[in-house]
């Protein structure tokens, strides 16, 4: 009969004695919906406010040349649940790949794929078979139902890219009512519900709809912006509301994982899923936006953050994607990965100062076209299309943009010209030369579809001229 209570004390004595180092860290991924670079005051933004992120930034690692691996919503996001390039998994654009007027399209675009496959594993499932308890909160856009993916828990989450409104009835996202009204407040009230109950550890994957348009303003924020001078292209008082909303959400967030006394021992990565809107929002001096492969389109603010583990204060030039946060969670979460095909890295040496470089080539391949949301305004390659289908590398400073409809190549020194003004390709064409084989070598060994069929359609198909 005594031996019950002695197991107790003993599991105690054992608990008690367990080093906070052996415990696996709770894990929150913060993907905001088309938050541009410097739409936040970490990144240097003198229009938006949002102390919470900042705050949150400071206890990490932030990284200045951080992408998306996709410069719109669903490849993004599929790229990140996978670990792995588009190629691997079809989904290049939002449904479908024909976007534009077919007459402007010189080839036939590659078929988009509209549903993530489920022979793919992605992080929630891995989490999940290792003892995390998994919840979804927001936009997810890969499948009518992510509870099939992997998580427990499921707050809204669906396969619509954006919410119809913002404010109640929201149509066409299915979500417990609370408290709360305003969406970005209701996903919220109803993930603090999810940590104020659960046990260590668990994996919250925290997706807002925000700052996707429809540009629905929270009134009583609005009047702060319009007192306020536009800022080198960022003046929207009905989007910073949202913006400044968000930031109050994430800072309800932090403070409801101090008073759980969670917050210590989870890593958090905060990330954008591509580029800011362009006309709704601008990067200066970055070039173009949402929907394009110059850096406007996939340039994220990003940081990581685990107190003990990830030094405050860091800020690191070395270039990642969102590719690499599968590895750098697992590596966190004590998961082995090496049965796992994962195109991302695990950037633990960086994030704890063992290594000051990390050099590898950074790829993106879109062979599908986007159209634009205004001709007259804009810094696309050309006003009909955000993009045309090509594919993108980066090394080192280096990128390289090649153009499936003509085979023309853009070269630009990121470390000298951010804003890729200055095409060199001509200039130097050893340098194009070096980045066009290892992109072609990667399309090999990724199996990636290259378009290459003429468009009857095209209205200067008969002299073979691109129209631009």
């Amino acid at each position: 009969m005594r031996l019950f209570p002695l197991f107790i004390l003993l599991f105690l004595l054992v608990a008690c004695n367990t080093k906070k180092d052996d415990v696996a860290p709770n894990i929150i991924i913060i993907n905001v919906d088309d938050m541009g670079w410097k739409d936040v005051g970490f990144m240097g933004s003198e229009y938006y406010e949002t102390p919470n992120i900042d705050y949150l930034s400071s206890l990490g690692v932030v990284f200045t040349n951080g992408y998306a691996s996709a410069s719109n919503c669903a490849p993004s996001r599929a790229n990140l649940m996978t670990g792995q390039w588009a190629p691997r998994h079809g989904i290049y654009t939002v449904s479908p790949s024909t976007r534009g007027k077919s007459e402007d399209r010189k080839i036939i675009p590659i078929k988009n794929t509209h549903t993530l496959s489920p022979k793919h594993k992605i992080l929630p499932q891995v989490l999940q078979e290792n003892g995390y308890l998994t919840c979804h909160a927001g936009k997810w856009h890969l499948s009518d139902n992510p509870l099939e993916y992997g998580f427990d828990v499921n707050i809204g989450g669906g396969h619509n890219g954006l919410p119809k409104s913002y404010y109640p009835p929201y149509k066409n996202v299915k979500i417990e009512k609370g408290n709360s009204q305003y969406l970005t407040d209701l996903v919220m009230e109803n993930a603090l519900k999810f940590v104020d109950t659960v046990q260590n550890p668990f994996y919250l994957n925290y997706s807002p709809y925000a700052v996707h348009v429809p540009i629905m303003a929270v009134d009583s924020i609005v009047p702060k912006y319009e007192k306020k001078s536009p800022w080198q292209g960022q003046g929207n008082a009905e989007y910073a509301s949202m913006v400044d909303n968000l930031d109050r959400n994430i800072g309800l967030l932090i403070k409801k994982l101090k008073e759980r006394d969670l917050f210590e021992n989870t890593l958090i990565v905060f990330t954008s899923d591509n580029g800011g809107l362009y006309g709704i929002t601008k990067q200066k001096p970055l070039r173009a936006g949402k929907g394009s492969y110059y850096e406007g389109g996939i340039r994220e603010p990003f940081f990581f953050v685990l107190n003990g583990k990830i030094q405050p204060n860091i800020k690191s030039d070395v270039p990642i994607t969102n590719l690499d946060i599968f590895p750098t969670v697992l590596q966190y979460a004590g998961v082995d990965a090496s049965t796992l095909q994962l195109d991302g890295d695990n950037l633990a040496p960086v994030l704890e100062e063992e290594v000051q470089e990390f050099e590898r080539p950074l790829f993106w391949h879109f062979p599908i076209y986007l159209e634009a949301y205004n001709e007259s305004d804009n810094e696309n390659r050309d006003p009909l299309f955000r993009t045309r289908p090509g594919s993108v590398v980066r090394k080192g400073d280096w990128k390289l943009h090649y153009y499936f409809e003509s085979d023309e190549v853009e070269l630009f020194n990121l470390s000298e010209d951010i804003g890729e003004k200055n095409n060199l390709a001509e200039t130097y064409p050893e340098k194009v030369e070096e980045l066009l084989s290892l992109l072609k070598k990667w399309w090999e060994d990724t199996n990636a579809p290259i378009p290459n069929t003429k468009n009857p359609d095209y209205i200067n198909f008969n002299n073979n001229q691109l129209n631009l």
